[in-house]
């Protein structure tokens, strides 16, 4: 398995990306930069590609609302050659509340809109002249000036396909990654129930997959944390999960409480949204399962996480996205040393 870690930068970015020099040698290999309505991911990233030398860079994730398709193939192939093709481009729909909210677009059609931004991104890479007709984007554009022209890419990409990682979570959502993307990044990632709820799904895509794109990268996420005494760390999550399931979304519109449904926690679920939408954020939080917590992570003793790295690998998970919780830096890069070793 490859392993990789989101950015988090609370102490300060800059700080952080020195450290990274030190994770680097531990052995992660790829590290995710979010952008969700903070600082935009992309001159993080750029920053990032100049600090680092090995290390694989990717977005987690890009909006495929907030830039136009042209835009993110030009981004995309713009980071990949200041990193010497070390990029991925992570993309996903978010949700109404950003992109409505803080974006205002519309949120229409994010499986149509995924699929074409794809196809369009790649016709960029392989410096075709962009003339596309889809569904939710026309080019060159229909009316407006009539000036409009069918140009390409001015430079040649150092790859003519990026990889492309979908943030993906709802069943067709997941067969469009299967289909479509070299990797699918899901949030919750539970291995005993990864093949009942998502199983036909990835079917499905992967009886469309083009063989040029090879398999499909799994890229789960865990919290991380490694000793007898690391039990307590499982309670950090509660008030992320508490958020997703109770707070991303209004009700009978949240993704993640579906998820969490699926799981077979549709009373717990219920409960949850219900309290945080009343602002009982503690509450919602007592109520996430600790078998939740327990199967989404990577907390224990070192025995514990072999049998859930065993877990994943039988789930074909391929790329663990961990974050180490440690007390301090070095802590924290000697979780990574681990993880590594045990992965390998």
């Amino acid at each position: 398995m490859r392993i990789g870690m989101a950015l988090n930068y609370s102490g300060g970015f800059k700080e952080t990306v020195a450290e990274l020099a030190d994770y680097e040698k531990a052995g992660l290999d790829i590290v995710f930069v979010a952008e969700a309505y903070s600082f935009d991911a992309v001159s993080q990233l750029g920053y990032i590609a100049a600090r680092t030398e090995r290390l694989q860079i990717a977005s987690g994730i890009l909006p495929i609302y907030s830039r136009t398709p042209a835009l993110l193939a030009m981004t995309a192939a713009g980071l990949d050659y200041v990193s010497d093709g070390r990029f991925t481009l992570g993309l996903g729909a978010s949700g109404p509340q950003v992109i409505e909210g803080f974006h205002g677009v519309p949120y229409t059609a994010p499986l149509g809109r995924t699929r074409e931004v794809i196809e369009i991104c790649r016709k960029v890479w392989r410096r075709e002249r962009l003339e596309y007709a889809g569904r939710h984007y026309t080019l060159p554009l229909e009316g407006g000036t009539g000036l409009g022209k069918p140009l390409k890419l001015i430079n040649h990409p150092v790859r003519e396909r990026v990889p492309i990682v979908i943030a993906a979570i709802g069943p067709k959502n997941v067969e469009l990654a299967a289909e479509l993307a070299e990797g699918w990044e899901p949030i919750f990632f539970m291995p005993e129930k990864a093949g009942e709820v998502w199983g036909p799904s990835l079917a499905a895509g992967r009886e469309r997959r083009d063989p040029v794109l090879g398999e499909l990268d799994v890229i789960a996420q865990a919290v991380l944390a490694i000793g007898d005494d690391a039990d307590g760390v499982l309670e950090l999550g509660r008030s992320m999960a508490a958020l997703y399931i109770g707070g991303m979304g209004a009700k009978g519109k949240n993704f993640y409480n579906d998820l969490a449904r699926r799981y077979g926690y549709e009373k717990e679920a219920e409960q949850i949204q219900d309290l945080y939408l009343e602002g009982k954020k503690k509450e919602a939080e007592a109520l996430v399962p600790r078998e939740l917590l327990e199967r989404v992570s990577l907390v224990g003793p070192e025995g514990h996480i072999r049998e859930r790295l065993a877990a994943l690998r039988e789930a074909g998970v391929t790329t663990l996205n961990v974050a180490p919780v440690a007390h301090t830096h070095g802590e924290r890069v000697r979780l990574i040393e681990k993880i590594r070793d045990l992965a390998s």
